[in-house]
Formats: structure tokens, C-alpha cells, sequence
């Protein structure tokens, strides 16, 4: 049995976080979030210690570390633009991490986060969930044995709505969330490149504080993306049902159902992060660096 502690534990993504924790059969010891409205942590951990105040999390954690307990990975859930810092604090205590999207902002962080796993001879993981999801999978499978040289058209859509309240929070600042490329848009980057290859070119025809969209250009593929968080722009069949997310990725013109099997995903990323085969920083920085391209072009 490993000790997780948790940083974000208020957080939306948290949830999935202790519940894979508890799944892979190990222990959440303590958790921090300026917030103190975690009461989902019965749930999962309720014996475990909470902080709502950074300095104290950090004293404990001292604490029980010189008590004898340690500390196997810190799970980081709190916002983007807070992720290299709590992964740096990770490292520093002698823990691998395990941190949720986007894993940084900049590609260069990514860099100096590889120096410091050298430094500490600790690991940093990230969640990669789409790379475990069946329709993924079998959607690599065949790509990767059909033809080498084609180039394939795609369609990528996703408008998930969200309300005034982003506009506040730190989701809709750009400089500490990412902007909208970041926040909804980096696994879909992620998973395109890791079928497709790496990407060769960005153009972005629509730039707003709700919505985003554009053309990537990967070894294999030419995307059209479409990103919204605005649900004005749902589809009338959407609004019709009363759907508030949209999702669809056509291949040729052949749409790939992937709307559901999400459930488990971070379970199964902890599972093989367990065992030796989860994703780490350079898997993820050929994400960053597309998300990043998009938010600093015009």
C-alpha cells in the first residue's frame, strides 16, 4: 500500500483522483485546498487529514515524515497555473507526482521539471486519460497499420457550456488557466498528436474569450478543431435534448463515438502509473507545446 497526500482536494477533477486512489488499494494520509468544501472526502478518505491552509498541510507533512511515514506520490488537482509549483514541492519532499491536465503551461517548464526529476531522482506522471479509452485505442490500432503516408482528414468539435462563474474564477483568466485550448481542448491535442504524430503547423481562425478554433496540420492528419465553452453555439439537436456538452470526431467523414467509458480512466492511469508504465513529462509536452502555440498566436 502506497501514502498519497493531495493537493486540490475541492477541486472538480478530485473525485477521480481519491476514488482511484482507493481503487488501486492505497492510502490517502492528507490533503490540502484553501477551500474547505471537501466533504466528498468522506467518501473515499475520511480518516484522512485536511488543511486549509498551505503552511500548516506543509508542517504535517514535515511532521510525519520525520515520524517515519512516507510520503510514495502526491496527487496535484489544484489550478493550472499552480501545477508546477505543487509539482516542484512534490519532487522536494522526495515523492513522485501525479498531476492532473494540463501537467504545466509552458513547454519550458516541462524542460526544467525534467532537470528536477533528475536532481531528486523522483518521478513526475501525468493523466493522459483518452490514451487509455477503448475508441482511442482501437482507433490507433488503426492508424498505425493502415497506410504511413496518407494524410487524414478530421473534424474535431467540443462545446461543453459552462456559466458567468467562469468568467471569474481562475478558468477564465488565460494567464493562470491557459485559455480555452488548455482548460477543454488539451487531451484531444494530446490524444491527435499521439495517433497523427507531431504537429507540423497551427493556424487559429477564431480567438475569444468563450471559443477557439482553428487547423492543426500532424504528420498523418489536417484538423479542423472547434472548441466552446459558449451554449449558444450547441447544435439545435443538442439544445433540443437538453444537452449541455457536444462532442464529435469524424475521421473521412466516419464520426468516432467516444462520449462514454470515461469513468474509469483515471483508475486505469493510476493502475499502470502503480506499475511502472504511466505517462510522464515527455509524453505530455508535445501537448503543451500545441496548447501553448495556440494561446500566443494571433
Amino acid at each position: 500500500m502506497k501514502n498519497f497526500i493531495l493537493i486540490g482536494a475541492a477541486g472538480y477533477i478530485a473525485p477521480r483522483h481519491m476514488k482511484a486512489i482507493k481503487d488501486t488499494g492505497n492510502n490517502l494520509i492528507a490533503a490540502f485546498d484553501p477551500y474547505d468544501g471537501v466533504g466528498v472526502m468522506d467518501s473515499h478518505f475520511p480518516q484522512a487529514h485536511f488543511f486549509t491552509e498551505f503552511e500548516r498541510f506543509d508542517r504535517h507533512i514535515e511532521k510525519i515524515k520525520r515520524a517515519g511515514t512516507k510520503i510514495d506520490y502526491v496527487s496535484i488537482c489544484s489550478p493550472n497555473y499552480l501545477h508546477d509549483s505543487h509539482i516542484r514541492y512534490g519532487l522536494r519532499i522526495g515523492a513522485d507526482v501525479i498531476c492532473e491536465k494540463p501537467l504545466v503551461l509552458n513547454p519550458w517548464n516541462v524542460d526544467a521539471l525534467i532537470e528536477l526529476e533528475e536532481e531528486y531522482n523522483n518521478k513526475v506522471h501525468t493523466i493522459l486519460q483518452l490514451r487509455h479509452h477503448e475508441a482511442i485505442l482501437e482507433l490507433k490500432e488503426k492508424i498505425d497499420n493502415g497506410p504511413a503516408d496518407k494524410i487524414y482528414d478530421i473534424d474535431l468539435t467540443y462545446i461543453t457550456s459552462r456559466g458567468n462563474w467562469y468568467y471569474t474564477s481562475w478558468k477564465g483568466n488565460e494567464e493562470k488557466s491557459g485559455g480555452i485550448a488548455s482548460n477543454i481542448g488539451v487531451h484531444f491535442f494530446d490524444m491527435l498528436q499521439w495517433i497523427f504524430g507531431p504537429m507540423e503547423d497551427s493556424t487559429v481562425d477564431i480567438k475569444t474569450k468563450d471559443t477557439n478554433s482553428g487547423t492543426l496540420r500532424f504528420k498523418q492528419a489536417k484538423v479542423n478543431w472547434y472548441l466552446s465553452i459558449n451554449a449558444e453555439n450547441l447544435p439545435q439537436k443538442a439544445k433540443d435534448q437538453g444537452l449541455p456538452t457536444f462532442r464529435t470526431l469524424s475521421i473521412e467523414g466516419e464520426e468516432i463515438e467516444f462520449s462514454k467509458g470515461f469513468t474509469d480512466l483515471h483508475t486505469i492511469s493510476y493502475q499502470n502509473i502503480l506499475n511502472g508504465e504511466g505517462y510522464g513529462l515527455s509524453d505530455a509536452k508535445n501537448s503543451i507545446e500545441i496548447v501553448s502555440k495556440i494561446r500566443n498566436q494571433k
